[in-house]
């Protein structure tokens, strides 16, 4: 029983109640936006916070540069994320669904709509659409509800959290284990992913859990050249050197991030692709705190000028913690990681840089 198997037709709703909560909570499902939060522990605080006004918002934002899973499953089976979503405004006693939908991802806006127009539950009088701008912060939950709010995606700082407000937050992956579960007692038990870099074939695949990432890397085809680490988790993840990489299994405790796994082929340059990415996270900040507007900037110049790489390790340390929300904490997170395992390329990056200074 896959997500991505078969048509995607809609079918009359399976009677659903409270104890629909009970039934999310033993299966083990998890968020799969990123937190990877259990699932019914989320429905079952915005349960107890509504009155009749809570609101469901259906998170296909998927910011991530690499990741393809959110908007490929929205564009393959919108039916099944609305049922997902209706069940949980039933359940939930919702009085609202957004579908906040990345403004780029036309094909998939485009599905959900038409999806949305063959419905005939009166859930749908209650949907509207939001387009998520185009910015890696737009998919985090705070910056979802700020945006609908107030028209600016940008997080904002907890507590509150939208659970706290009868506000339920949840990717569309999450919400399609959750009308499979419903539908048919029990989830698929997958997990989708995106595999990018150096593989035969890039894109998205749908893994069983606890699948080791050299299995997935194998359903793409496998390596097309020698790799030299792999990301685990996309911009928010962690470096990891190979072999460990590909003995993980693939489980909420992998911390699999949004599901993207990023194969660095020994024919890139580590510094410079780790430098690249850093300056986009730095770029994608909200400038809300100094961590995150000044820090990351800090973070990326350095990565640029290998004859700082003693400061870059201490700051990479020193960020973490400091910003108004999580993303100076991630970026430090993957930065660290990078320092780790290139830390040979790093040096060398150094000593480099070190010798031309001498020669000019």
């Amino acid at each position: 029983m896959r997500l991505l198997d078969g048509p995607d037709v809609h079918a009359p709703l399976p009677a659903v109640g409270p104890r629909f909560i009970d039934d999310l909570e033993r299966s083990g499902l998890f968020g799969r936006g990123g937190a990877s939060f259990p699932t019914g522990t989320k429905w079952r605080a915005v349960a107890q916070r509504s009155r009749g006004d809570a609101v469901i918002v259906v998170n296909g934002a998927e910011g991530e540069p690499q990741s393809r899973k959110d908007r490929t499953l929205m564009s393959a089976r919108p039916h099944l994320i609305l049922d997902g979503a209706f069940i949980a405004a039933r359940v939930l006693r919702a009085r609202q669904i957004v579908l906040y939908v990345g403004e780029r991802h036309t094909a998939a806006r485009d599905s959900m709509l038409a999806a949305l127009a063959r419905r005939t539950e009166p859930e749908r009088r209650t949907v509207s659409l939001a387009a998520a701008p185009s910015r890696y912060v737009a998919g985090a939950e705070t910056a979802a509800v700020h945006f609908i709010d107030e028209g600016i995606a940008t997080p904002t700082t907890v507590p509150p959290y939208p659970f706290e407000r009868a506000i339920l937050v949840q990717n569309v992956e999450t919400l399609a284990h959750a009308a499979m579960l419903a539908r048919s007692g029990k989830i698929a038990g997958t997990l989708l992913l995106t595999i990018a870099g150096g593989v035969a074939r890039p894109g998205v695949i749908e893994v069983e859990t606890g699948t080791t990432v050299g299995e997935a890397i194998a359903a793409a085809g496998g390596f097309v050249e020698a790799p030299q680490a792999l990301l685990v988790g996309g911009y928010f993840g962690r470096w990891m050197k190979t072999e460990e990489a590909l003995r993980l299994p693939l489980t909420r405790e992998a911390s699999v991030g949004c599901g993207v796994i990023g194969v660095m082929a020994m024919s890139r340059c580590p510094v410079c692709d780790v430098g690249a990415i850093m300056r986009d996270l730095a770029g994608e900040s909200s400038a809300q705190c100094g961590p995150c507007f000044f820090g990351l900037r800090a973070l990326a110049s350095a990565c640029e000028n290998p004859a700082e790489l003693p400061r870059l390790k201490r700051w990479a340390i020193d960020v973490r913690g400091r910003g108004a929300c999580k993303h100076p904490d991630g970026a430090a997170m993957f930065l660290s990681s990078a320092l780790t395992v290139f830390a040979r390329e790093f040096e060398h990056h150094h000593h480099v840089h070190a010798g031309l200074r001498q020669t000019a």
